[in-house]
């Protein structure tokens, strides 16, 4: 017999063992958050805790139910499209890992096939696109690590840390729908649990104790070397890529040389024109395949220090 909030999340974590991280968060924190506010109410009219728990988890479902809920709804929920979160107290979230099936296909078309694939374009547009949300993130930290640490000598200082730490969490519960939608690796949906019937010091200190804090700060600070290093590199493999692919163009048509130094000016002949329109598509689309690949290492890397033991 469960007797203790404490004891049933246990259960529930060793019923999911071998499901994906997140996924346990994501049950943990709504089996939580679902037992506490019922058992709340319960208790308030005066039952003892132990009578009290006993229907709530018969309602909510046992360890073994909920968890072989989560892992077959979330089996047919795509990552990217993932559910908003429920308002209802029945579980519905878990994950499924499906087997691997290899790729069949001629080599010609698994390497010129990634143009259509939707998680390429996606890892490419959030590789890009995290120059600017490594700048945003670093600004954030470094500015609310340095005026919390800065005000922890007057009253305020406590308060004012304990909402930048907050604020981290939510920032990176959106970077994390981001990581989703665009790299296709599971993140938590929904935010971690947070007890209401706890003081606002013992609150302070869980998130000052909590290894997800310190992590998150740490994603966060990296995104931007990262974002310097991604933005950087794919550019310019991008830029290179159209300037060989159009040097039929820049050259004959608007009469720009192929490659300038100073006084000297160099122009291809016409016939190797089609090696270089070539060699751009080439690597265009290895481009394409470095922005996949690296696009699955960060959101690994993301899973990793964004995602709760």
């Amino acid at each position: 017999m469960i007797n203790s909030i404490e004891q049933y999340l246990g259960e529930l974590k060793k019923e999911l063992s071998g499901s994906d991280r997140a996924t346990i968060q994501d049950a943990l924190s709504d089996a939580e958050e679902y037992l506490r506010n019922a058992l709340g109410s319960a208790l308030g009219h005066g039952s003892a805790q132990a009578e009290a728990l006993a229907p709530i988890i018969e309602k909510y479902g046992a360890p073994a139910e909920v968890a072989a809920a989560y892992r077959e709804i979330e089996s047919r929920t795509p990552s990217a499209f993932a559910p908003p979160g429920r308002k209802e107290p029945v579980p519905r979230a878990a994950i499924s890992i499906p087997p691997v099936v290899p790729d069949t296909r001629p080599f010609v078309s698994r390497f010129f096939g990634v143009y259509v694939e939707p998680r390429a374009w996606g890892s490419l547009f959030y590789l890009l696109f995290s120059l600017a949300t490594g700048i945003i993130y670093f600004t954030w930290v470094i500015t609310g690590l340095s005026l919390s640490v800065g005000l922890l000598i007057l009253i305020i200082g406590i308060p004012t840390a304990g909402l930048f730490l907050l604020s981290v969490r939510g920032i990176t519960l959106v970077e994390g729908r981001l990581v989703e939608a665009l790299l296709g690796i599971r993140m938590p949906r929904r935010p971690l649990f947070s007890r209401s019937d706890i003081g606002w010091w013992q609150k302070f200190k869980n998130l000052i104790t909590s290894r997800h804090t310190w992590t998150a700060l740490a994603y966060m600070i990296l995104q931007m070397p990262l974002g310097i290093i991604y933005f950087t590199v794919l550019v310019t493999l991008i830029a290179i890529s159209a300037w060989f692919i159009g040097s039929p163009i820049w050259q004959l048509v608007i009469g720009l040389p192929f490659a300038t130094s100073y006084p000297y000016e160099y122009y291809i002949d016409t016939w190797a024109m089609p090696f270089l329109v070539i060699g751009g598509i080439l690597l265009l689309t290895a481009t394409m395949h470095l922005a996949k690949i690296t696009g699955k290492g960060h959101g690994l890397l993301a899973k990793a220090l964004l995602v709760r033991e």
